[in-house]
């Protein structure tokens, strides 16, 4: 009996070692500092609303919660009501629906307590107990305030009530078991809530809460580990995340954000455009459309201010820097390949120019950009497919999709000739590629 109760203890410090292992630090365990409970922190209130809408009612500041935390994008079908849910998240193993968050009392959240709803924003626990999968981001809303959770819930309590069922998941064995969510949170979830850090300023802290447990950043920018849980060992250093590259974010001065001014960053969250940076995209433009864009402007610079503090990573597959301006002429330069320039002339170029600086809109520049320097390609195709669609600023130029339009070897061979002329090295997507990044963003 003592052998085996040895080889029980024995294992269960190997398991504990190995989860922890694992696990990795936490998001703000970079900081160092001393971290205080929110209720003894003196320097001011870095959770909640800006302080113009401290007096505000308590469904105003749930909206502007609800936004800064990106409720709608998630959780909103394109063409279908706010917040009703049916959005489908392409996984390796399956699909993932999300769900109906408004408060219809049959296929939504009509029937939730406050308990229920912070067990399932904090927790990843539903109502009726299943376990949530981490497509919605608990363990960064873990860190939220019981206060902001419940105003967020008071704002969706006030939006009309839609009947809507989610299509069922379509998951593998053994990613279809809910009940593995138990052990996973046990292990991944911190279930904490956020602690500022007495050692940084008042804008480092409400930063770090905005970036961390609101708009959830590294979701998206922060690499998974082996239990597809944020590899926190690599913060910030770009991921690929629903078909599109989030590129790294950290204050690496080659492939991060060193090298972008205070500017530069308040202009790309704030308008989704940066000078010399290029234009937001994708899952990043619906960001910036519907949630940094609604940032009060010292929110913008509490988050400029945080990341500027995130230790740099780098990105060994991107450039040191990037390509400058292409000739002007089509003639002049590289023409990797003829099809991807036959394409380019026919769909593109109107836009984008040859040399790479829209004559139409500083937005449509495609110098200066990560996604046609990235000889992945990733986004360039992507953005040929999906096109971008934009609302922010009023006027925004948006593009086409050209999904439809052309074939999966056409697509490959524009993007191929697109980061060989404005990037510094030329992609080798082939129409294979093309149909995967297609099947990762289908509805």
């Amino acid at each position: 009996m003592r052998i085996l109760g040895s080889l029980v203890v024995i294992a269960i410090v190997v398991a504990g070692l190995g989860a922890w292992i694992i696990r990795g630090p936490g998001p703000l365990d970079f900081a160092g500092g001393s971290k205080v409970a929110l209720a003894d922190y003196r320097a001011g209130k870095p959770t909640g609303v800006p302080a113009r809408l401290e007096k505000a009612s308590l469904v105003e500041r749930g909206e502007y919660l609800a936004k800064a935390a990106d409720c709608m994008v998630c959780h909103t079908k394109p063409g279908e009501k706010d917040y009703s849910g049916g959005l489908a998240f392409k996984l390796p193993f399956g699909t993932l629906y999300s769900t109906n968050i408004t408060p219809d009392k049959d296929t939504g959240i009509g029937n939730y307590s406050d308990q229920d709803f912070l067990n399932a924003v904090q927790h990843g626990k539903r109502r009726d107990g299943a376990r949530l999968y981490p497509a919605m981001p608990y363990t960064s809303y873990t860190f939220m305030t019981d206060e902001d959770v419940l105003a967020v819930k008071a704002y969706l309590f006030s939006q009309p009530a839609v009947r809507a069922k989610a299509p069922d998941n379509t998951l593998s064995f053994p990613f279809n078991q809910r009940w593995a969510m138990i052990v996973w949170s046990a292990v991944f979830n911190p279930d904490t809530r956020f602690m500022p850090d007495t050692s940084k300023s008042p804008e480092w802290n409400r930063g770090a809460y905005l970036a961390e447990a609101l708009a959830h950043c590294g979701e998206c920018h922060t690499p998974r580990n082996l239990g597809f849980a944020l590899d926190n060992r690599k913060k910030f250093a770009g991921a690929i995340t629903a078909g599109w590259r989030a590129f790294n974010i950290s204050s690496d001065k080659a492939t991060g954000l060193g090298n972008w001014s205070d500017q530069d960053l308040i202009s790309y969250l704030s308008l989704g455009h940066a000078p010399g940076h290029g234009s937001a995209s994708g899952p990043m433009g619906e960001a910036v459309d519907h949630s940094f864009s609604q940032f009060a402007p010292e929110d913008i610079r509490s988050i400029v201010a945080y990341l500027r503090s995130v230790p740099p990573q780098p990105s060994p597959d991107l450039p040191a820097t990037t390509a400058p301006v292409a000739p002007a002429s089509h003639r002049d330069g590289v023409t990797a390949d003829a099809r991807g320039k036959k394409v380019f002339a026919s769909a593109c170029a109107s836009c984008h120019g040859w040399s790479g600086e829209s004559p139409v809109s500083p937005m449509a520049t495609l110098t200066g950009t990560w996604a046609v320097n990235d000889p992945a390609a990733t986004n360039v195709a992507q953005i040929v497919i999906s096109g971008t669609r934009r609302h922010t600023p009023d006027g925004a130029l948006s593009m086409p999709a050209f999904g439809n339009a052309y074939t999966d070897d056409e697509i490959a061979a524009v993007a191929n000739y697109v980061t060989a002329r404005f990037g510094t090295k030329g992609s080798k997507l082939t129409a294979k590629d093309v149909a995967e990044l297609r099947e990762q963003t289908a509805e």
